[in-house]
């Protein structure tokens, strides 16, 4: 194998993780913000619309912060008292769920 194929081979493989992580993190957005719905009431369409407005909140900056902004107002005017610690815990699951789903096929 010559130094350009190993490089080339460098280059497809980062670009192949980089496009899973994408994926992983915007399948762990829609999952925790279906949760989310959930505790907030939301259920059928009404649950994957907010789905999807947390996953568009993800796209935002790196990490899930912003996730997390995104949802706290909507949980609060809902009277649930949920810590950042709770949250943080949920987005590590559903993190390890979207990963499972995606690198199971």
């Amino acid at each position: 194998m010559s130094l350009n194929d190993r490089k080339d081979a460098f280059e497809k493989k980062y670009a192949h993780d980089q496009e899973l992580m994408f994926k992983v993190e915007a399948r762990t957005a829609k999952l925790f913000g279906l949760w989310v719905a959930g505790e907030i009431g939301l259920t059928g369409a009404d649950a994957e619309t907010y789905a999807k407005t947390v996953v568009t909140a993800n796209l935002e900056e790196a990490g899930f912060n912003d996730v997390k902004r995104k949802v706290a107002p909507d949980l609060q005017a809902k009277g649930k008292d949920i810590s950042d610690h709770v949250l943080d815990r949920k987005l590590e699951e559903y993190f390890e769920e979207a990963k499972n789903q995606l690198t199971a096929g």
